[in-house]
């Protein structure tokens, strides 16, 4: 028995202390960094080692978790309005910083009446050949109330109301207006930009004058640990800046 014993004890000493094992971090993030932050993330992991936890979702439902007690180290918002909540709940350790301003796209499916080169003008003259349209739920998520205000300053959100399809978020309401059972929707510039939808069919930029802009706000919260400050730290570097930028979002520091 001895010399099992010695030898299991041999093993035991070779395994890696717990504190020596690849954290990770648990992160909260707006469903229109969908494809940008994974790409982001692997960069983080092949330069630290380190993986993360990544959960993606409408913005106004991660910032009540959060105030419920959910174990998010870092969120970021499509709206920096919610982090501002959290920072007023004393909930973050910081005030967080601007990563990025997104933009909105209207979308047509391939095969879809909708012609998406006249942009809103072209919607509001098919609008009686739409049956289904898509967008990312008002209440909680922040793409959606740009998409509520675009179709409200085109003289369409009254006639178009009966007819919406709303996404849970972002990226539920992309996938509606991709592959549901819609003419189209109104969904993030990023995620048009994205492999999965572009192939899917045709979009075209919402000018950014027709909603409040889109300043996307990330914020550690009091429970971050040493790999969502790391993480936080790599979002605002040169790499993970050019990949939001592959994404279609526009850097705070190049708007007037």
């Amino acid at each position: 028995m001895k010399p099992v014993f010695a030898t299991l004890f041999g093993l035991l000493l070779m395994l890696p202390a717990p504190s020596a094992l690849a954290e990770t971090a648990k992160i909260a993030a707006a469903a229109d960094l969908q494809y940008a932050l994974t790409e982001i993330a692997k960069g983080f992991k092949s330069s630290t080692g380190h993986s993360l936890q990544l959960i993606f979702g409408s913005s106004g439902q991660f910032s009540t978790q959060i105030q419920n007690g959910a174990p998010f180290e870092l969120f970021l918002s499509a709206d920096e309005s919610y982090v501002q909540t959290l920072v007023k709940k004393q909930l973050t350790l910081d005030q967080g910083s601007l990563y990025s301003i997104g933009r909105i796209v209207l979308f047509a499916p391939k095969g879809s009446v909708l012609d998406v080169s006249k942009g809103l003008n072209g919607l509001k003259a098919q609008q009686a050949q739409i049956k289904r349209f898509a967008i990312a739920n008002p209440a909680h998520a922040p793409y959606g109330r740009a998409a509520r205000e675009a179709l409200t300053k085109a003289v369409l959100w009254q006639s178009l109301q009966s007819k919406l399809v709303l996404g849970e978020n972002a990226a539920q309401a992309a996938q509606f207006a991709a592959t549901g059972p819609t003419q189209g929707g109104i969904i993030p510039y990023s995620l048009a930009l994205a492999p999965a939808l572009r192939e899917r069919g045709s979009f075209a930029l919402i000018p950014a004058d027709q909603h409040a802009p889109l300043k996307q706000r990330m914020v550690l919260t009091k429970k971050a640990g040493p790999v969502a400050k790391a993480f936080y730290n790599y979002l605002r570097q040169a790499q993970a800046r050019k990949e939001f930028q592959r994404y279609g979002f526009s850097l705070p520091d190049q708007q007037k």
